[in-house]
């Protein structure tokens, strides 16, 4: 049976390009770290994917640092930040601005540092938008740091960081801001000035890279301290050796998301349109889950009163990978985010999400909009 992936907001396929960058560096053996030409050999792989991914981040090379992931990046952000700030004035007061709708790794995160005395609250959000008004007002004296997503990895929601940035310089210079743009770099460029962040969160395997490499970069100055410990590299902030092929294939699937964009954009958004088109023509109770602004090539539908776990499985049954909310959710009852953005407790019960990306075929979304429909008709023959 042919299978159609439409699951990349979770991960995406490894592209051709960059396998093709990670099997070249694989044939590094050494040690980044080591001084044989062997390990000069690794170190200059290593740089040049740094060079690559900071020239796209418009940044110094020194502020990329490679981590595990976007997991791992966020709760550097984030943790790191609070503890080198906490380093200077132990006993200053501290509080924290994140958004109710990011990932876990950023949510699970702020409630860590909530425990250890940050003050931690949400930012109020109003039809799937930041409350910019609301933001302004929530803003403390020791308000050190806001976290915010560029795209929601299950509603495709685009919040507009650019604004946020604009609000805190206007109440206060100094604040910084944390950006998770795991899910932006199919669809948009990641120059840290035009997103106004001083820290971006980036991953390979949301890109099209091999999976197990992410990325912090942060604007120059932006002080962070380590939060795991064990060696020097990544200039301190991350200890274990370093995978330069890993690197090579992240670098390359970057630069060929910014090759691509521009077309995929245009057909990612004929593709979001004619699936609502067909389905809420079809399904007539179907509810589509997004903000003000989204992205094109994640879509997520609620459908009250069914049991989408198990139209997952039909739909895997018969060829088509879909999800219901994050991997990183998949134990939760119902979506925390679609509860965040909706405040309807049936639709984040009843969520689906699909997500392509530019090796998708339109053919292929259309056969999906096809078998989505029979599926849910048969939910509602038999009434699951």
């Amino acid at each position: 049976m042919k299978r159609t992936y439409l699951d990349w907001a979770s991960a995406a396929p490894v592209s051709k390009t960059a396998q093709k960058a990670f099997e070249r560096a694989m044939r590094a053996d050494g040690n980044p770290s080591a001084p044989h030409a062997e390990g000069r050999a690794a170190k200059d792989i290593l740089e040049a994917a740094r060079t690559a991914i900071a020239r796209m981040a418009e940044v110094k090379v020194d502020d990329v640092i490679f981590t595990s992931g976007a997991t791992e990046a966020n709760n550097l952000a984030i943790f790191g930040f609070i503890q080198a700030t906490r380093a200077v004035d132990p006993s200053r007061m501290l509080h924290i601005l994140y958004l109710p709708m990011a990932h876990a790794s950023v949510i699970e995160t702020v409630e860590m540092v909530g425990g250890y005395g940050v003050e931690i609250e949400a930012i109020r959000l109003v039809d799937g938008a930041i409350d910019l008004q609301a933001l302004k007002k929530q803003i403390r004296p020791d308000t050190v740091l806001v976290a915010v997503d560029a795209i929601c990895g299950e509603t495709g929601t685009r919040f507009a960081t650019r604004d946020v940035r604009r609000v805190l310089d206007e109440v206060r210079k100094g604040i910084v801001l944390h950006v998770d743009a795991s899910q932006l770099p199919l669809v948009e460029s990641f120059e840290l000035t035009r997103l106004g962040a001083d820290l971006l969160t980036l991953d390979a395997q949301k890109v099209g890279g091999v999976r197990g490499i992410g990325a912090l970069v942060r604007r120059h100055g932006v002080p962070l301290a380590p939060i795991m410990r064990g060696g020097g590299q990544e200039q301190g902030m991350r200890p274990g050796t370093e995978l330069p092929a890993h690197a090579a294939a992240f670098a390359a699937a970057l630069e060929e998301a910014k090759k691509n964009r521009d077309a995929f954009v245009q057909r990612a958004g004929e593709a979001r349109t004619q699936l609502i088109k067909t389905i809420s023509a079809a399904i007539p109770d179907v509810e589509i889950n997004a903000g003000k602004q989204h992205a094109p090539h994640i879509l997520n539908l609620s459908f009250p009163g069914r049991d989408t776990d198990y139209a997952v499985a039909l739909l895997d049954k018969e060829g088509f990978a879909v999800s219901t909310k994050s991997a990183c959710e998949t134990d939760a009852e119902g979506s925390r985010v679609v509860l965040a953005l909706t405040n309807d407790e049936a639709r984040a019960a009843s969520t689906l999400r699909i997500s392509w990306g530019p090796s998708t075929y339109e053919k292929d979304m259309k056969s999906f909009a096809s078998v989505l429909v029979r599926t849910i008709r048969f939910l509602d023959a038999h009434r699951l």
